[in-house]
């Protein structure tokens, strides 16, 4: 069976929030890039609250229905 990263940021909802997942574990809704980042900055995903979280890093983020780009 092959494993996933870390991270999954599911498929677009109604209202165009995506939920994201680390380790299985629901940490919030993103409605952009700039959530994304925040929820992984929160999970330990980045060493400060001013550091850069590489969102299209294939080994970290698996994004589905759709790309980083892809809200709604």
């Amino acid at each position: 069976m092959a494993e996933h990263p870390p991270v999954i940021v599911y498929p677009p909802s109604a209202t165009g929030g995506r939920r994201v997942t680390v380790h299985g574990q629901i940490v919030g809704l993103a409605h952009g890039r700039g959530e994304v980042a925040a929820l992984l900055r929160a999970a330990g995903f980045a060493p400060g609250p001013d550091q850069v979280v590489e969102l299209d890093r294939p080994g970290l983020i698996e994004w589905r229905g759709g790309d980083l780009d892809t809200w709604g």
